[in-house]
C-alpha cells in the first residue's frame, strides 16, 4: 500500500467517524489515487488535480467542479501531513450547476402511469410498481425512502409512514386514508403471491425480494413511453423523482388558491418532505412557471395594498 493510499483511508476513516458517509467521495478518490499512482508521482499536484477532474466527457462542466472540490477537500488534509502537498485554488475550473426544471405530472398523467402499471406482468409486479407510483405522488417522498421501507415502518392502523431520509435523518409522515387502504389492498396481493419471502420489505420484486432503484427505474421508463410522456419536459423524460417536485408544487398551489399564509405554512411542508431548511423548498416557487405567476400576482396585490 502507497503512503498516498494509506492516507486515504485514514482520511476516509476520520471523516466517517464525524458522521460523514462519504459514500461518492470515498469512491471517487479511490480512482483519483490510483490515478496519481499510475501516473508515478507520490503527492497530489494541482496539475494532477485538474487532469483527473476533467477526464469524464460529454457532462455539464459542473461536474469537473464537483471532481476538483472532493480531491480539494482531501488535499488540505494531505497537506498537514506533507507540506509539499499542492491544493488547488478555489477559483479553478468555476462553473455554477444549472438546475433543469422539474416535469409537473397532472392528476391524469398520474393515473395514467398507475393504469399502464396495472397492465404488467406477473400480478404482484403490477401491484407493485403501481402502489409505489402512488405512493410517490401521495406523499411526495424520495424514491429512495419508498424502497427502503419494511412492513415494520408502516403503522396502517394509525396513518403514518416511518422514513429514514438524507443523512439518515428519520420523519413520520401522516398519510390519506385512501393511501391507506391502496397499501392494505397491496400487502393482501403481495402476500397472496408471495406468502413467504426472504425479505421484510415491504415492496417486492416478482422473485420475493426488494425492489431496487434500477428495477423500478426500468418500469418506470417503460411506462413513461406507454403513456406518451417520452420526451416531455426538459429532460429526455420525466423521473420517478418528479412526482416528489409535483406533490410539493400542487400542495403549494392549493395553498396559494385557497389564500393560505405560505410563508407560516413552508416550514411544515419542509418538515414533511425531510428538507433540511425552508429554502430547499423554496426552490419550487422558482422552478415552476406556475407558482412564479401566483408569487407575481401575490406580490402586486401586496404592492397595491400599501398604496
Amino acid at each position: 500500500m502507497t503512503p498516498l493510499r494509506q492516507a486515504l483511508d485514514d482520511y476516509l476513516a476520520i471523516r466517517r467517524q464525524l458522521g460523514f458517509k462519504l459514500e461518492v467521495d470515498g469512491r471517487l478518490l479511490e480512482r483519483f489515487v490510483a490515478f496519481v499512482d499510475q501516473s508515478g508521482e507520490s503527492r497530489v499536484t494541482t496539475d494532477l488535480a485538474l487532469a483527473w477532474a476533467k477526464q469524464p466527457t460529454g457532462v455539464n462542466p459542473h461536474r469537473f467542479t464537483q471532481r476538483l472540490g472532493i480531491v480539494r477537500r482531501f488535499a488540505r488534509y494531505l497537506a498537514t501531513l506533507d507540506p509539499d502537498t499542492e491544493i488547488p485554488p478555489t477559483d479553478l475550473l468555476p462553473a455554477s450547476l444549472q438546475r433543469i426544471a422539474p416535469y409537473i405530472y397532472s392528476p391524469a398523467e398520474i393515473e395514467a402511469l398507475i393504469s399502464a402499471a396495472g397492465r404488467l406482468s406477473p400480478p404482484v409486479r403490477a401491484a407493485t410498481i403501481g402502489t409505489v407510483i402512488g405512493l410517490l405522488a401521495a406523499t411526495g417522498m424520495r424514491v429512495g425512502e419508498v424502497l427502503a421501507l419494511d412492513d415494520t415502518d408502516v403503522d396502517l392502523e394509525g396513518g403514518v409512514i416511518t422514513a429514514v431520509g438524507k443523512w439518515g435523518k428519520q420523519r413520520e409522515i401522516p398519510v390519506h386514508p385512501s393511501t391507506v387502504a391502496a397499501l392494505r389492498e397491496y400487502q393482501r396481493t403481495r402476500d397472496c403471491y408471495r406468502p413467504t419471502r426472504p425479505t421484510a420489505s415491504l415492496f417486492i420484486t416478482s422473485y420475493g425480494q426488494r425492489l431496487t432503484k434500477g428495477a423500478f427505474g426500468f418500469s418506470f421508463r417503460g411506462l413513461i413511453a406507454a403513456v406518451g410522456l417520452e420526451g416531455a419536459g426538459e429532460r429526455d423524460r420525466p423521473r420517478p423523482h418528479d412526482l416528489r417536485h409535483a406533490f410539493a408544487v400542487r400542495t403549494l398551489i392549493n395553498w396559494h388558491r385557497d389564500g393560505v399564509d405560505i410563508r407560516r405554512q413552508l416550514p411544515w411542508l419542509s418538515t414533511y418532505l425531510g428538507h433540511v431548511s425552508p429554502a430547499d423548498t423554496f426552490w419550487y416557487l422558482e422552478g415552476v412557471p406556475e407558482l412564479l405567476a401566483l408569487a407575481a400576482r401575490d406580490l402586486d396585490q401586496l404592492i397595491a395594498g400599501e398604496r
